[in-house]
């Protein structure tokens, strides 16, 4: 079972279609919490750094069906410090050594 689903469809012109991804395209550019306008909504999200994405065109039935799908953990990933966050880099050696 899913934790949350939100699904919304509607018909849009194609200038509101552009809106609507420009506002996700800046979420996504800027990252951390974002909120999206969805119609009479907003939802909040969490977007991180790295993301998992996914295009899929179909044709068939007179219609062409285009999917952009961005997937990533709910949990924050955290990684070990780096080597010289932890202090532990040896310094470079100079050409006098």
């Amino acid at each position: 079972m899913k934790d949350l689903k939100f699904e919304q469809k509607r018909s849009l012109s194609r200038v509101e279609a552009a809106d609507q991804l420009a506002a996700l395209a800046a979420a996504l550019k800027h990252g951390g919490e974002a909120e999206l306008e969805l119609g009479p909504g907003r939802l909040s999200l969490r977007i991180p750094d790295d993301l998992r994405s996914e295009i899929e065109v179909e044709v068939g039935n007179g219609e062409i069906e285009l999917e952009i799908e961005f997937k990533w953990p709910t949990a924050t990933n955290r990684t070990a410090p780096s080597r010289t966050a932890a202090g532990t880099e040896e310094a470079p050696q100079s050409k006098d050594d």
